[in-house]
C-alpha cells in the first residue's frame, strides 16, 4: 500500500480549486478510515456492534435500536448515508429494523466523532470510547436534554457489551464561544481546558458521520488567519458550508489554560497514571516550548505533505517523538518514566506476543522498544506486572508521584509567573485539589495507598507478622515486622522485610488496604512478648472486611464538593494485649458480680488498655490513631467527638472489635454502647454539640465530658467528692448532667436527681435515712449542690432552706430586667425507692411559709480588693461588722446566739438570707449571681458558726 502521496499546496492568495479541496478531504478521510478499522479491530465481535451502529442510532430515532427513549428525541445526522455493513449490524440487533426515507427533513445533528486513544498505539482493552455528538446550534433546550438522556441510555447498553462509552453532547457554536456545559466528573474535564482538548481532537478524532471538520482545509501556515480562510472557502463556494463543521483554530495554547489542564491530568492520574504522565509532560512541553508547533499542526502538515502511513501518523508516536526530542535536551533522566508509561499504557506484553498473536500494534511497539535498547529482564519485569510485589510498587509509585507533583508545581509557577488566571472554575479547581489531597497528601495517621493503578494485584499467598522481640531485640520493644513466605522463623534473619511498624494494627490495616492481605492469605504470627495470634489476626481481617470493602473506590464529586467528615470508625480494642493479665497474676480474675468492662470485678479495673481507631472519611481516606497511654478510651472518645462536631447532621457509624478470648465480646459491646450513647446525647436531632455534662465512671475514677464551643474536653476526678465539687461550680448557661449507664451505680439517688433537673428552676431534693438527711439543690443553670445534715423533723430540715431560696427568688423578680435567667420558683421533691427504682416525687413547698423560732440571721458580703469575700452578719437587730470584729467576727456572732438560748442546747443555726457583691470575682462583674454561689457561701458560713456554737 502506498503510504506517501504527492503533497497538496493551497494558496488562498493565488487561488484554490474545488478539485484540490476534495482530494485533500478524501486524503484525510482515507487516514480516518484506517484509524476506524484499527479501532474496530481492537474490539471483540460483540463489541464491534457499538461502533457499527452508533451513527445510525442518532441518525434514526427508531424504537428497535438501542438508546431509544421517545418519539420527540432529536435525530438526523447531516449528509449521513448508512453503509450496508451498518444496516446489517442494525438488523442483527433488531430483526424488525428497516430503513425509512425521511424526505427532506432538516437534520438536528451536525456531526459525530470518536476521539482519544481508539485506533492508536495507546488503545488497550481498558480504554473507553469518547464520542462528540454535535447538534445544530438552534436546537431547543428540551431537545438537548433528551439527547443527553439518550446518550446515557446508549452508554448503559454499551456497558452490557463490555464497552465503556461516554457521549458528550454540544454544538460547535457553543464550543467556539466557550459555553461548554460540562462540570468535572469522571470523564469530563469541565472548565479546565479548551484549546488543549481541541488540539487532541484534531490529531486523534475519527469521523463517524455527518459534517467534516473545516479545520482540515486550512493549511498550517494559514491558521493565523483561520477565520478569513474559512469565510473565503464558504463565501466563494469552494465548499458547501452545510457539509462542514467548524470548531475553530488552535494555533497556540493560552498560558491560562496550562494550570487547569495540568490539575485535570493529575486528577485522572490518581487512578490511571500512565496516560496522564504522558499528557502532563506534553502540557509542560507546550508551556516551555512556545515556538514549537502543536501536535495537531504536525499531524495536519504531514497529511498535506502526502504522508498517509497510519503508523507514522499515530498520535502516540507523534507524542512520544515530541517528548523524546524535548527531554533529551532538557531532562534525559525523566525519559525513562515516559517510555515506561507509554509501554504500560499500550498494555501489550511483548514477551508474550507470540502466544497472543502479532498485529500492527505489536510490530509498532516492538520497533519502539528496539530503539530504546531495553534489556530482556527490563521488558520481562514490565510484562510481569501481575507478579509485582509491594516493594516494586512502592518504588514506582514514588517515581510517579514525584513526576505528577513536579508537573503540578511547574504548571502552577508558570501560571503565576505569567500573571494569568487558570482556565478552570474555582469550584472545579477546589474539587480537583481535594482529590489530589486525598490521594497523595501525607499526614499523621493516614494509611498510604501504594498501588493507584500501577499493578493489577499485590495479594500475597503467605504473610508473616513478627514481633521485634523475636529478632533478638529487647522484650520491651513493641515494633512489628512484616515478611512474606516465612515458614521457618529463623529465615527472618536473611529475608527482606516488606514493612516495619510500631503497631500491629497499622501493619494489618496497611496490608489489607493495599491488597496484600486477603481472606485466602496464609498467616504466620511470632508474637514475642505480645499475645497476638493467627486467630486474632483472622478476626481483625474479618472486621476490616466488614468495615472497608476492598478495593476502596475513589470519592465522588458530591462528596469532594463538601467538607470532609468521618463516615465510619472501627475501634480495635486490646490488640495483642491481655487486659486481665494483672488480675490473673494475682489470682483475682473475678471477685464480684460487676460485669462492666470499664469497672470490672471488685477492683473495678478498666479492661480497655489500648485502642486502635480506624477512620474512613467522606473523601475516602483511611487513617489510624493509636491510643496506648493515659486514659485511652476517653482520649479516643474526645477525638471522635471533635470530628463529629464539624458535621453533627452526619453521625459516623461506630464499629468495635475485641478478640473473642476472655471478655472480648463484652468489652466491644460495652465500648460501642458508650460511644453511641455519648454521641446520641451531644448530637441529638442531628445538631449540636448540645450543652451538657456527660459523666463516665471508669477504673475507680470519674470523667466528665463537655464541649467548649465545638471543642470537646474532659476533666478527671479521683473521687466522688471531687466530682460533686465540680458539679457544684457555677455555669455560664444551663448544663444538665447525664450519666453513663454504669456510672455512679453506688449513688442512684444522685443519678435520679440529675435526671429530674429542669432549666430555669431551683429544685430541692431530700432523702431521710434515720436521723440523717441528704439534701440536693439543683439550681437554674443545672449546678448541683449536695450536703448531709442531722434530721429531727421535716420542718427544721426544709423551712430554713426554702425561706432562704424564696428570698433569693424574690430579689430576682424585683429586678427582673437585670436577671440572666427567668426563674419560675422553688420546687421540692422527696427521693423514694419504689419497685426497686429511685424516683423524685413532687412535694408541696408550703413549709416555706411556716414560722421558726429564733433570730433572722443575714449575711452581707463585702469584696475588698483581691482578697476573698468577707461578711457583715446581722442577728435580728444586732449588727456584727468586719471592720469592728475582724477575724473574730464568727466567734462573736456564735457567742451572741449562744447567749440568747435558754436551754443551752447546741442545735444548728441557719442563715435566712445572704447578699453577695456583683464583683464576687475581682476580675468579673456578675450582673446576676447564680443560686449555687449563694448556697456555697451560706453553707460555709453556717458550718463556721455551728463549729463555734
Amino acid at each position: 500500500m502506498t503510504t506517501h502521496t504527492a503533497p497538496i499546496a493551497l494558496d488562498f492568495d493565488e487561488g484554490i480549486d474545488r478539485k484540490t479541496l476534495r482530494r485533500l478531504r478524501d486524503r484525510f478521510m482515507a487516514v480516518n478510515r484506517q484509524r476506524w478499522e484499527r479501532a474496530h479491530s481492537a474490539l471483540t465481535y460483540r463489541q464491534q456492534a457499538v461502533l457499527d451502529v452508533l451513527p445510525l442510532v442518532f441518525h434514526l430515532n427508531h424504537p428497535a435500536l438501542p438508546g431509544y427513549l421517545d418519539s420527540d428525541c432529536p435525530y438526523g445526522l447531516s449528509h449521513y448515508r448508512p453503509s450496508e455493513p451498518t444496516l446489517s449490524a442494525a438488523r442483527r440487533l433488531a430483526r424488525t429494523f428497516s430503513l425509512k426515507d425521511e424526505g427532506r427533513r432538516k437534520p438536528d445533528l451536525e456531526a459525530l466523532f470518536l476521539m482519544g486513544s481508539p485506533g492508536t498505539l495507546g488503545h488497550s482493552v481498558a480504554s473507553d470510547l469518547d464520542i462528540w455528538l454535535c447538534h445544530r446550534p438552534d436546537l431547543p433546550e428540551r431537545g438537548i436534554r433528551c439527547l443527553e438522556r439518550k446518550a446515557q441510555s446508549l452508554s448503559a447498553w454499551a456497558a452490557t457489551l463490555g464497552v465503556e462509552l461516554h457521549v458528550f453532547v454540544f454544538s460547535a457554536a457553543d464550543w467556539r464561544a466557550g459555553r461548554q456545559r460540562a462540570e468535572v466528573t469522571g470523564e469530563n474535564c469541565g472548565s479546565s481546558q479548551h484549546y488543549l482538548l481541541l488540539d487532541e481532537f484534531y490529531r486523534t478524532g475519527i469521523h463517524l458521520g455527518g459534517c467534516y471538520p473545516l479545520w482540515w482545509l486550512v493549511p498550517v501556515q494559514d491558521e493565523e488567519r483561520y477565520d478569513e480562510c474559512a469565510r473565503q472557502l464558504i463565501d466563494c463556494r469552494f465548499i458547501r458550508g452545510d457539509e462542514y463543521i467548524d470548531f475553530g483554530p488552535v494555533s497556540s495554547i493560552p498560558q491560562e489554560e496550562f494550570l487547569g489542564a495540568g490539575v485535570w491530568q493529575l486528577y485522572k492520574g490518581i487512578d490511571a497514571p500512565w496516560k496522564s504522565i504522558l499528557k502532563l509532560l506534553l502540557i509542560e512541553c507546550y508551556a516551555r516550548s512556545g515556538n514549537e508547533p502543536l501536535l495537531s499542526r504536525v499531524f495536519k502538515a504531514e497529511i498535506f505533505a502526502g504522508e498517509t502511513d497510519p503508523d507514522r501518523l499515530d498520535p502516540y508516536i507523534l507524542l512520544y517523538q515530541r517528548l523524546e526530542r524535548w527531554l533529551l535536551e532538557d531532562a534525559p533522566q525523566r525519559l525513562a518514566l515516559v517510555r515506561q508509561s507509554l509501554y504500560l499504557k499500550a498494555g501489550l506484553p511483548l514477551t508474550r506476543s507470540a502466544q497472543a498473536g502479532s498485529g500492527w500494534r505489536t510490530g509498532l511497539l516492538q520497533s519502539l522498544v528496539d530503539s530504546w535498547g531495553w534489556s530482556a529482564p527490563e521488558l520481562k519485569n514490565l510484562d510481569n506486572r501481575i507478579r509485582w510485589r509491594a516493594e516494586d510498587v512502592v518504588t514506582l509509585r514514588r517515581a510517579v508521584v514525584a513526576e505528577l507533583t513536579h508537573s503540578y508545581r511547574l504548571l502552577s509557577r508558570l501560571a503565576r509567573d505569567h500573571g494569568t488566571r487558570a482556565a478552570i472554575s474555582g469550584n472545579d479547581m477546589n474539587l480537583l485539589g481535594r482529590k489530589l489531597y486525598a490521594a497523595f497528601q501525607r499526614k499523621a495517621g493516614k494509611i498510604e495507598q501504594i498501588n493507584p493503578g500501577l499493578a493489577p494485584s499485590l495479594s500475597e499467598e503467605n504473610l508473616a507478622f513478627h514481633h521485634q522481640s523475636e529478632q533478638g531485640g529487647s522484650a520491651a520493644y513493641e515494633g512489628w515486622l512484616l515478611y512474606r513466605d516465612l515458614e521457618d522463623p529463623s529465615d527472618a534473619l536473611w529475608q527482606p522485610v516488606i514493612r516495619r511498624s510500631g503497631n500491629l494494627t497499622e501493619l494489618m490495616l496497611w496490608s489489607y488496604y493495599n491488597g496484600l492481605l486477603t481472606r485466602s492469605t496464609r498467616l504466620n504470627v511470632r508474637a514475642g512478648s505480645s499475645i497476638a495470634s493467627v486467630a486474632e489476626l483472622r478476626e481483625m481481617l474479618d472486621a476490616l472486611g466488614s468495615f472497608l470493602p476492598f478495593p476502596v473506590e475513589p470519592a465522588g464529586r458530591e462528596a469532594l464538593s463538601r467538607a470532609v467528615h468521618p463516615l465510619r470508625n472501627l475501634l480495635f480494642v486490646n490488640v495483642g494485649v491481655d487486659p486481665q493479665a494483672f488480675l490473673t497474676e494475682r489470682g483475682l480474675h473475678k471477685l464480684s458480680a460487676r460485669h462492666d468492662s470499664l469497672g470490672f470485678s471488685g477492683g473495678r479495673e478498666n479492661l480497655v488498655n489500648t485502642i486502635d481507631q480506624v477512620t474512613f472519611n467522606s473523601w475516602h481516606e483511611v487513617s489510624l490513631q493509636h491510643y496506648a497511654a493515659g486514659d485511652t478510651l476517653i482520649q479516643c472518645l474526645k477525638n471522635i467527638l471533635a470530628s463529629v462536631a464539624a458535621a453533627p447532621d452526619r453521625l459516623p457509624e461506630i464499629m468495635v472489635h475485641s478478640h473473642n478470648t476472655g471478655h472480648g465480646a463484652a468489652i466491644a459491646r460495652r465500648v460501642r454502647e458508650l460511644f453511641i450513647d455519648v454521641m446520641r446525647h451531644f448530637f441529638a436531632g442531628g445538631v449540636g454539640p448540645h450543652p451538657l455534662r456527660y459523666v463516665i465512671e471508669m477504673d475507680r475514677r470519674f470523667f466528665l465530658l463537655r464541649f467548649n464551643g465545638t471543642e470537646p474536653g474532659f476533666v478527671a476526678f479521683d473521687s466522688t467528692e471531687a466530682l460533686m465539687a465540680y458539679l457544684a461550680k457555677p455555669q455560664e448557661s444551663y448544663l444538665p448532667v447525664v450519666f453513663d449507664q454504669y456510672a455512679l451505680l453506688d449513688d442512684l439517688p444522685l443519678r435520679t436527681v440529675c435526671h429530674a433537673s429542669e432549666p430555669g428552676n431551683i429544685q430541692v431534693f431530700c432523702r431521710v435515712t434515720g436521723d440523717t438527711a441528704r439534701v440536693w439543690v439543683v439550681d437554674e443553670l443545672g449546678s448541683v449542690f449536695c450536703w448531709q445534715q442531722g434530721y429531727a423533723n421535716r420542718r427544721f430540715l426544709l423551712v430554713p432552706l426554702l425561706r432562704f431560696l424564696e428570698n433569693l427568688t424574690e430579689r430576682r423578680q424585683l429586678r427582673q430586667l437585670d436577671a440572666i435567667t427567668d426563674i419560675s420558683g422553688v420546687q421540692c421533691y422527696e427521693m423514694v425507692l419504689r419497685d426497686g427504682q429511685w424516683r423524685a416525687e413532687r412535694r408541696p413547698d408550703a413549709d416555706s411559709n411556716a414560722s421558726l423560732p429564733g433570730l433572722e440571721v443575714q449575711a452581707i458580703g463585702i469584696q475588698e480588693g483581691d482578697s476573698r469575700v468577707r461578711f457583715d452578719i446581722f442577728c435580728g437587730d444586732q449588727e456584727f461588722t468586719v471592720q469592728e470584729y475582724g477575724d473574730q467576727l464568727i466567734p462573736a456572732v456564735a457567742h451572741y446566739i449562744r447567749s440568747l438560748r435558754h436551754s443551752g442546747e447546741p442545735y444548728p443555726v441557719y442563715l435566712t438570707d445572704v447578699h453577695l457583691p456583683h464583683d464576687l470575682d475581682p476580675q468579673v462583674y456578675q450582673q446576676d449571681i447564680q443560686t449555687i454561689q449563694y448556697l456555697y457561701y451560706r453553707t460555709e458560713l453556717e458550718r463556721s458558726l455551728n463549729q463555734h456554737l
